[in-house]
């Protein structure tokens, strides 16, 4: 995929703002949720639970995050753009269960699923 895998554009596997939040509730699914939107905009609201790389950081810190390749992996963003290159640079890296939320944190404020942080 080369210089293509940072274009946000093209698929990758998704998981809905419904699905997502029944993974975090249920206690038993356990998703790393990676959030690569930059510090401000995490700061501002997130997913709970989820950890903070903004995605141009991503490949060079993935060692820091110590995923468990067993786990699903959840990378977020705005409007699901960044995490599109996300998603790719986890499968590059071996986490074959790494996809996105669907539309994004906007699509996370509109369900009015909960946060943590301020919004």
């Amino acid at each position: 995929m080369g210089m293509f895998s940072w274009l946000p554009f093209g698929k990758v596997p998704e998981v809905s703002p419904a699905q997502l939040h029944a993974m975090v509730s249920d206690g038993t699914t356990r998703p790393q949720v990676i959030d690569v939107r930059l510090g401000a905009e995490w700061r501002a609201g997130r997913v709970p639970g989820a950890i903070n790389i903004p995605v141009t950081q991503l490949g060079e810190r993935i060692g820091e995050l110590n995923l468990d390749p067993s786990r699903p992996i959840i990378a977020i963003c705005r409007s699901a753009h960044r995490s599109i290159p996300a998603v790719r640079t986890l499968r590059k890296h071996g986490f074959a269960n790494a996809c996105q939320l669907q539309g994004g944190m906007l699509a996370w404020w509109k369900a009015n699923l909960p946060l943590e942080g301020a919004k």
